[in-house]
């Protein structure tokens, strides 16, 4: 007996001791790791890395931007099956340990030595919630050591289900996806409610190892593990046996699904992901910043369309330049092949697919697309084809297909516009271009194409293309000459003009691209004809130095702007964005406004951290309002705005004259009517102006139009600034984009054109002098003026010479000239 109660006294004795030892351990180890525990508290205010995401004003989705793709939840929107599945999966006693699970180590060490295998893990979520935000992912004691402490700190500062959430959106789930929200659009492009029960368990066995258990990647472990997670949801009671069996029997069919771009503007996203970095750093990618833009959704469509048809239009007409590469069909036998040959190979500007083909013969050739697609092309198919020479030469048409392709060439086709279910040879353009479209009124962007396609190449020519505007340009000077007392009848004289100087090895003898002159001319007619001795003249009549200021009236950069007499023929350096804001005075009747193009910008809470407050073109009640507000600062008293029930905005400078502005838009009326733009008749309105713009060796082609309601500018030309081609002006390479937009931007709106300013008479002038028609005048026109400008009567009743005399050949002194 007394041996017993000795065994008895020592093995509480050394329990007690072991107890003590054990205590003195664990103090010891906590206080070991303590110091650098971080603080449990800044969980609540946790920001999870979420992408950066740009909208259009219409709120679709433009472009995503971060490493991670994330879209938190909070965990009543999250389905109860995917929670369960989860919880069966990681932790099913997750609501009944206080963060770590001795059970749950135990099962796991004995599943690893009757198995061999990890399916399930030790960790608990709560330490797998601690080591995701907190910890490293190295494996040492310590590491676990400090897991444990922090997973039992957290359960004392945070509920289960807040814990819970913080999983459910930090854990990482393969490619690129963070959180069972991204998990489900990355996979299956869908939402986590639309989700299916074996979806849901695939998705919750992924946490273990995302890239061997991957769906995509790894089909056959992910349809072992999710039978894993299956399994053990029906032997919890999560489902039913029906559903348990009809799960199992699922195939696993998962694949990779991009974010769900709605609207292909990936230039504007660019610039939207440059201002956004430039403003919040790094933190622009991660912080879940939401930015709305400008950008109409219609509009930009239609300036993606238009753009990238008339970029090809212009291309066909220049010829077939061949494949792009040679594919050996010896060795690429099979559908696999061929398919590896394509998959490196990127569809341009969302219709240009590249094939490969197969056959030809006379009458037609087979184009393999890949994935096991076919399609055939016949002649119509290529008549297009003829081979390009050089940007003024092409060969013979083709008489036959086979002409044009042979087996194993490498090239782009794309359906028809007017069927579908044909298809006809393409090719990507080599010219390049651009279209910006702008409220007038506000300068917001309401479209831009930068090119025929971002992802071939990113440099965007709407904002960073300097280029020569060419006649676009003699607009601005028109307008500063109305300001120097001309009028649209004054008579300039369309004669040569010669321009010397002993430093120069030749003198500079502009023409008109016609190479014909043609004598007096009024200011409206030599606009709308883009008379280019005109517009020299007139600027030498005005002053070089004056013209050249003036600009600043449109926002030019003058740094940019020669101050010479070759600025009237647009020589100086401009972005098509520069244009359409200039052409805005215009449209807006004379007043200067800042291009936007960010509406506002969206915490992750979606608090407003940025909200737009454009100079705008201002109405009577605005200009009021703006009276008001200037008495009000002066006289140091607040006033209720809301009360007056006035808006408070800022106007935009008004530069032009109304007189100035509407007669400049009457003009580039006339562009439409009987100019140099006259293919713009075929839409039909009479609210539309604009001006067409030819560089010298046919370089750069422009048109920018507008009626009140929108102003557009379309550039084409080539990068490296080669010519464009003969007859390739403004009017026939950008004219067309420009109507192809416009028809589509103002389809349904009523017109709107520019009312005529109070104060202007309108009078019936001689078509001939520009003067005050008589009895006897031939031709006559109704012109409208300011009091000002009304001219005299021509008492002779004769009209001037409209064929320019010998003598009436300039020589201008060289200090005009530079």
């Amino acid at each position: 007996m007394t041996t017993i109660l000795k065994l008895i006294r020592w093995g509480v004795t050394s329990l007690f001791a072991l107890s003590f030892i054990a205590v003195l351990v664990v103090a010891g180890a906590y206080l070991y790791v303590a110091p650098d525990m971080p603080e449990v508290e800044s969980l609540r205010e946790v920001r999870l890395q979420v992408p950066l995401r740009v909208y259009s004003a219409d709120g679709l989705l433009m472009a995503e931007y971060g490493e991670q793709r994330r879209e938190p939840l909070p965990l009543e929107d999250i389905p109860e099956p995917l929670i369960q599945a989860f919880l069966a999966a990681e932790d099913d006693r997750f609501y009944r340990h206080p963060g770590v699970d001795p059970q749950g180590l135990l099962r796991a060490a004995h599943n690893l030595v009757t198995t061999g295998e990890r399916t399930q893990g030790g960790s608990t979520i709560t330490m797998q919630v601690a080591r995701n935000f907190f910890l490293s992912r190295d494996r040492t004691y310590t590491r676990k050591l400090t897991e444990i402490f922090l997973a039992l700190r957290i359960e004392r500062e945070l509920s289960k289900d807040e814990i819970l959430e913080l999983y459910l959106n930090k854990i990482y789930l393969g490619h690129r996806a963070y959180g069972v929200a991204a998990a489900a659009q990355v996979y299956y492009g869908t939402t986590v409610d639309q989700l299916t029960l074996d979806q849901m368990a695939v998705i919750a066995g992924l946490p273990k190892a995302p890239s061997t258990t991957n769906p995509v990647t790894s089909p056959r472990r992910a349809e072992i593990r999710r039978n894993y997670v299956l399994g053990r949801m029906y032997g919890l009671g999560h489902i039913t046996t029906e559903d348990y069996h009809a799960a199992l029997q699922t195939p696993v069919a998962a694949r990779l699904h991009h974010p769900v771009v709605q609207l292909e503007a990936s230039y504007v996203g660019e610039m939207v992901r440059q201002e956004m970095l430039a403003r919040y750093g790094e933190a622009a990618y991660t912080d879940g910043f939401n930015v709305y833009t400008t950008v109409d959704g219609r509009l930009q469509r239609a300036a993606n369309d238009a753009l990238r048809q008339g970029l090809i239009a212009y291309d066909r007409r220049h010829g077939y330049r061949g494949p792009e590469a040679r594919v050996d069909l010896s060795a690429h036998r099979d559908d696999a092949a061929l398919d590896a040959v394509l998959s490196g190979v990127a569809r341009v500007g969302g219709r240009l697919w590249p094939g490969i083909v197969l056959e030809a013969t006379a009458e037609s050739a087979e184009v393999y697309l890949g994935a096991g697609s076919r399609v055939t092309l016949d002649l119509d198919a290529v008549s297009w084809a003829r081979p390009y020479i050089n940007v003024s030469r092409t060969g013979d048409a083709p008489t036959q297909v086979d002409d044009v392709l042979s087996p194993g060439d490498l090239i782009r086709v794309e359906q028809s516009r007017g069927d579908p279910e044909r298809w006809v040879l393409s090719q990507v353009p080599a010219a390049s271009g651009a279209l910006v479209a702008m409220d007038p009124d506000d300068g917001s962007l309401r479209a831009l194409a930068g090119g025929f396609d971002f992802f071939q190449a990113s440099f965007n020519r709407a904002v960073q293309a300097r280029r020569q505007p060419g006649s676009a340009f003699k607009p601005f000077l028109y307008a500063a000459a109305l300001d120097r007392g001309y009028s649209p009848a004054s008579l300039i004289n369309d004669a040569p003009v010669v321009f010397e100087d002993s430093a120069l090895e030749d003198t500079w003898r502009p023409t008109n691209y016609s190479g014909r002159f043609y004598g007096p001319t009024r200011l409206r007619e030599a606009l709308a004809q883009s008379r280019n001795l005109v517009s020299i003249r007139l600027l030498h009549a005005i002053g070089v130095n004056y013209g050249h200021g003036y600009l600043s009236r449109f926002g030019f950069d003058l740094s940019r702007q020669p101050r010479n007499l070759s600025l009237a023929l647009g020589s100086g350096a401009v972005t098509p964005l520069e244009m359409t804001r200039a052409y805005a005075v215009f449209a807006n009747g004379g007043h200067l406004v800042d291009p936007w193009f960010i509406e506002r910008i969206e915490g992750p809470d979606g608090d407003i951290v940025f909200q737009a407050l454009p100079r705008r073109v201002c109405d009577d009640e605005c200009q009021s309002a703006e009276a008001l507000i200037r008495v009000d600062d002066a006289l140091a008293d607040p006033l209720d705005m809301e009360a007056l029930a006035l808006p408070i905005v800022e106007p935009a400078e008004r530069v032009l004259s109304p007189a100035n502005a509407y007669q400049m838009v009457s003009m580039m009326h006339d562009v439409i009517l009987e100019g140099t733009a006259r293919g713009a008749r075929r839409m039909g309105r009479s609210d539309i102006a604009g001006k067409t713009g030819t560089t010298n060796d046919l370089r750069d082609a422009w048109f920018s139009g507008f009626n009140r309601d929108l102003v557009s500018t379309v550039w084409v030309g080539f990068d490296d600034n080669s010519p464009l081609g003969p007859r390739e002006t403004g009017g026939v390479v950008a004219l067309p984009v420009w109507i192809d937009f416009m028809s589509v931007a103002l389809s349904g709106r009523p017109e709107h054109s520019m009312p005529q300013p109070d104060g202007m008479v309108t009078v019936r002038i001689d078509a001939e002098t520009g003067r005050l028609a008589s009895s006897g005048t031939r031709r006559t026109l109704f012109e409208t003026f300011t009091p000002e400008q009304v001219p005299e009567g021509d008492e002779s009743g004769r009209a001037a010479s409209r064929e320019p005399r010998p003598d009436d050949t300039d020589t201008v002194r060289p200090e005009y000239l530079f």
